[in-house]
Parts: C-alpha cells; sequence; structure tokens
C-alpha cells in the first residue's frame, strides 16, 4: 500500500517513512504545499497524510481543492493544531481523521489501516471476499480456513485486486502500484504472478479481461 505524506518537520518526516517501511508501506513525502500534487491519481495512492502547517500555505488549502476535484483517497490530518474549531474545519472539509502532535506511530500506523479498511468497505482488519480471507497487517491470507502460503509479490497481488472485488485494475495500474517507487513491473511479468496466484486460490478467482487487465471475482 502507498502513503502520500505532506510533511515539512524533518525529524517527524523521517520517522514516519521509517515506521511505514517497517509496516509494509510504501511511500512519497514532500515538505511544502507547492511539491504536492495537483490532484491525486486514486489508482496509485491509498492514503493520504497532510499536516496543516506548511512552510508556503495551508493543508486545508490542498484539503478543499482535492476533495472538491471529487478525490475520495483517505486523507488523515496530522497536527500540532488541538483547538476544536480546527479539528472541525479538517473533519469537515473532507478528512477522514484528525491526528493530533505528538502520537505514537503505531497509532497512525493503525488509524491509517483503518481508514484504508473503510475505503475498501471491509468492516475489519481482516478482509473476506468469498472464502478468501485477507490479514493485511499480518500479511496473511487464508481460503477456506487454511492458510496460503504466497510469496511477497501473490501477496501483494492479491492485496491490490482486493480493494475493489468485481472490478476490473488495468495492467498498467498494478505494474505501477507493485512498485511505486520504482519502474513499473513488467507485464509479461505480471502474468506470472498472476499464474502462480491462481494456483494457489483457484483459477477462477482471479479473472482476466482481455486487453484491459485483472478482476478477482467477488
Amino acid at each position: 500500500m502507498h502513503i502520500l505524506l505532506i510533511e515539512d518537520d524533518l525529524d517527524l518526516g523521517r520517522a514516519l517513512q521509517a515506521a511505514l517501511r517497517i509496516d509494509h508501506f510504501t511511500g512519497e513525502w514532500v515538505r511544502r504545499a507547492a511539491d504536492a500534487p495537483h490532484t491525486i491519481d486514486a489508482a496509485l495512492v491509498d492514503c493520504v497524510l497532510l499536516d496543516l502547517n506548511l512552510p508556503d500555505g495551508s493543508g486545508f488549502d490542498l484539503l478543499k481543492r482535492w476533495r472538491r476535484s471529487g478525490l475520495r483517497v483517505p486523507i488523515i490530518v496530522i497536527t500540532a493544531r488541538s483547538a476544536l474549531d480546527d479539528r472541525l474545519a479538517g473533519l469537515d472539509g473532507g478528512a477522514d481523521d484528525f491526528v493530533i502532535k505528538p502520537f505514537a506511530t503505531a497509532e497512525l500506523v493503525s488509524r491509517i489501516r483503518a481508514v484504508i479498511r473503510r475505503s475498501a468497505q471491509q468492516g475489519s482488519e481482516q478482509w473476506t471476499i468469498g472464502t478468501l480471507e485477507i490479514a493485511p497487517a499480518r500479511r496473511e491470507a487464508r481460503l477456506d480456513g487454511q492458510a496460503l502460503s504466497l510469496s511477497p509479490r501473490e501477496f501483494q497481488l492479491v492485496m491490490e485486486l482486493a480493494r475493489d472485488p468485481g472490478s476490473v485494475v488495468a495492467k498498467d495500474v498494478l505494474a505501477q502500484r507493485l512498485e511505486p517507487l520504482g519502474d513499473p513491473v513488467d507485464f509479461a511479468a505480471i502474468e506470472v504472478h498472476v499464474s502462480n496466484l491462481r494456483k494457489k486460490i483457484g483459477a477462477q478467482r482471479v479473472r482476466t479481461v482481455r486487453g484491459i487487465g485483472y478482476l478477482l471475482e467477488p
């Protein structure tokens, strides 16, 4: 899962990047409002961590702009501003959560997982798609109650398809999401990983939409 972090504090930014890596998130970090993307590709970003006090502007302005554009990616505001008016303005302005500094990184990671889970319309930390169960935090998957032995890439692949079961994920989107900080994964490599995944969860569960991509049968 890929996180966009907008935070000007060097020490906090580095600590958050390290904590995210430990919990198997990838992340991009910018320190100014001007460096934040004007629009966010919801197919490539799972959650935004947004500081309100930036050196060249207000995080509120970014929040409002993104929500006005129709962005539905979860956004968590992280700020030292603890006044009730600020919290209400953030939540009413479209933030999915509001975390006051200082905070424990473990709590923030838990909140990230919670908002991503809600955006995927999953009610608990264990995602359920038919008889397929996925536990993102533990990086475990079960089928009919039996643990699956998935490679890191196979687990990453099934997670991406499980974000929206029944919807097609284009190959080029998968290629970028599987390697968000590097060169996109080669299409031929994706086909190999899909083939291996099918052998473990059942060929009928991952459907190829010719010329477009793949979908996980709900």
